[in-house]
């Protein structure tokens, strides 16, 4: 739904061409004054702010300019029109995407969020930017050598009885090598790029100054939130001791599910810039033919992600917000022969206030009931105002109709996301301001939702039930103990617990139910009641 949206920002263009020119003058002039600076000079164009800022510059004029140009003496809404603006959508994006792989860093990072938000940019878009988790910069062996001596004080060969030159995997970050420590245990070494510390906030103030300047020529195009979180999340997730402590701590608060797997770290080769830890192996979690060569069951997978991220944001309130596809690993553990699902790149989590979190959790119970009063309720009480449906349309990705009929009752079908698609471009300036009043915290919902969603269109199990009985079960858990922790009666705490037992039970029958329904006997059982009541 949240996809056209966007597009509706593009079909508003003012005739500015005259203010554009100029914008695209003085970056023309910026970029090409660097390069006459740089000539004969052995140095790297995207170490330079000025060449960084004029590559930014320059791109947002030209992508600016192509929407004013070529849709102008279109009409809008005919054949000829979406097919144009597609053509200009995947321009864009393509450019949009060289820019962040020339400038790279924070770059990157922000062009890899853009690339998961399927529910609100244009296809062209999400498509394009999604390469952009294998586009990631790779930094010379010298340089890495050059951070692990800064910060550990050693040389590597010091440190480790091998290291691999050739990285397992670069991030717009830091880059992770494989090594073996000298008692033969083998790491991951993840290690910082050397610049991005500090590039990084020079170029968030370049995206905000650009982004104000895009708003100007388009009103309705409202993202200043994309700044607002990269300013708080990009200093957390540049501290690799960050990074560690939250895995510890998560890998603490989940250790009763067995199907989880958070890689120890090693803190004695671990600083801000480096972060050594157990290697794991696996496939990605949206690979479908590694799990059906190794054995692995994608329901079980899906069903194991939901119950694991429904216990962070209900139960604890502290979630990792980055699970795209490189980040969770599944494999099959060599002696239980389970699958296992292993969870990375921890510099991403949100910490839910207790309100926050209550309000949110009660809002997804009376999404899944079709409770209207209580979504209106809690919705409001989450910053939404008179936006109410729309943040629930926007949260669950379904249509009104299906949020009305409760979303654990009506299936996902290719004829509600279409309908969502046609829709939704009436709605541009109300989810602009929206996405801009909603608490802070809730964006990094709305993206780890989109994360998952995606997951789980992947493996199609997005349509499975299994996902909300578990989101249920961990409600109900989480409204109970907050309940008990407000009150200092011991039978009011016992009803409460009673309550929570009984609700527990019947979501347990429910889902037994359910899995009767589906499985072959209760196929069975079905068409002998129907055959039964034909023949009478």
């Amino acid at each position: 739904m949240q996809r056209a949206l966007v597009e509706r920002s593009l079909d508003t263009v003012p005739p500015m061409a005259g203010r554009l020119l100029k914008v695209s003058s003085v970056a023309t002039a910026v970029f090409t004054s660097s390069g006459f600076y740089l000539y004969n000079k052995h140095v790297d164009p995207s170490d330079i702010s000025l060449i960084r800022f004029g590559r930014a510059a320059a791109t947002t004029a030209v992508i600016s300019y192509d929407y004013m140009s070529s849709l102008r003496n279109v009409e809008h809404g005919t054949e000829e029109y979406w097919a144009l603006k597609s053509k200009v959508h995947r321009r864009c994006a393509e450019r949009l995407r060289d820019l962040c792989c020339a400038n790279r860093g924070t770059f990157i990072k922000v062009g890899q969020h853009l690339g998961a938000l399927d529910y609100l940019l244009p296809e062209e878009y999400t498509s394009t930017l999604k390469v952009l988790h294998s586009r990631a910069p790779q930094s010379t062996m010298e340089e890495i050598e050059q951070v692990i001596r800064e910060d550990l004080g050693k040389e590597i060969g010091q440190l480790f009885a091998s290291f691999e030159d050739t990285p397992q995997g670069a991030a717009s970050l830091a880059q992770v090598h494989r090594a073996v420590l000298k008692d033969g245990r083998t790491v991951a070494v993840k290690v910082q790029h050397p610049k991005v510390q500090t590039q990084s906030t020079k170029d968030i103030f370049v995206m905000e100054f650009l982004l104000q300047a895009v708003h100007w020529l388009f009103p309705d195009f409202a993202f200043m939130w994309l700044v607002e979180e990269a300013k708080k999340n990009m200093p957390l997730e540049l501290d690799f001791l960050n990074e560690g402590r939250n895995a510890e701590k998560v890998a603490e608060m989940l250790k009763h599910f067995d199907f989880l797997k958070v890689p120890k770290i090693h803190w004695d080769l671990s600083t801000k810039r480096i972060l050594t830890m157990d290697f794991a192996e696996g496939g990605q979690v949206n690979d479908k033919e590694y799990m059906k060569n190794h054995g692995i069951d994608v329901n079980e997978i899906s069903r194991n992600l939901g119950k694991m991220y429904s216990e962070m944001i209900f139960v604890n309130g502290f979630v990792h917000c980055d699970p795209h596809p490189g980040n969770v690993l599944v494999k099959k553990c060599p002696k239980s022969n389970k699958a296992q699902i292993v969870l990375l790149d921890h510099g991403l989590y949100q910490d839910l206030n207790q309100d926050f979190r209550m309000d949110y959790c009660r809002l997804w119970q009376a999404l899944m009931k079709a409770d209207l009063k209580g979504i209106e309720r809690y919705s409001r009480r989450l910053g939404a105002g008179d936006m109410y449906p729309l943040f629930a349309c926007v949260l669950t990705a379904r249509s009104w109709t299906s949020v009305s009929n409760g979303i654990s009752q009506t299936p996902v079908t290719n004829s509600e996301d279409v309908e969502i698609q046609t829709n939704a471009s009436l709605y541009l300036p109300e989810i602009s301001d929206l996405l801009n009043k909603i608490p802070r915290q809730m964006l990094l919902l709305l993206k780890t939702n989109d994360l998952l969603r995606g997951i789980e269109t992947t493996l199609e199990t997005r349509a499975s039930a299994s996902s909300f009985i578990n989101m249920s079960r961990c409600c109900v858990r989480a409204v109970a103990a907050h309940k008990r922790s407000q009150t200092r009666s011991r039978s009011r705490r016992m009803q409460i617990s009673l309550k929570e037992t009984i609700t527990l039970w019947q979501i347990n029958v429910f889902e037994l139910f359910l899995w009767a329904k589906g499985s072959m006997l209760g196929c069975l059982v079905t068409s002998l009641l129907s055959c039964f009541q034909y023949t009478h």
